[in-house]
């Protein structure tokens, strides 16, 4: 009975074995999938970060430009230059 019983028992380890095995790869690919598509994600999310700054660096340099802000001055704040005869140097002692 006993050498009946040992064949059995080794097979049913073995596919024991194998079965969580296959569960283990399953598990695996599945973490390994969803890993990739937050990689995937995220790396999307750099791009469009990376395009954002690139307009907010162009946005920037538009409204620093000595141009603009004398515009603005003029326009909006209704500054005027003042004539040579109005501007005065003061030195320190």
């Amino acid at each position: 009975m006993q050498s009946r019983r040992q064949p059995f028992l080794l097979v049913f380890v073995f596919a024991l074995v194998c079965v969580l095995s296959a569960m283990a790869l399953i598990y695996t690919k599945h973490e390994s999938r969803k890993l990739f598509v937050e990689l995937e994600r995220l790396t999307l999310e750099r791009d469009e970060l990376n395009i954002e700054w690139g307009q907010l660096q162009i946005e920037q340099s538009t409204w620093a430009q000595h141009a603009r802000i004398e515009q603005v001055a003029r326009d909006d704040l209704a500054l005027v230059r003042p004539a040579a005869t109005e501007v005065f140097v003061i030195e320190r002692p």
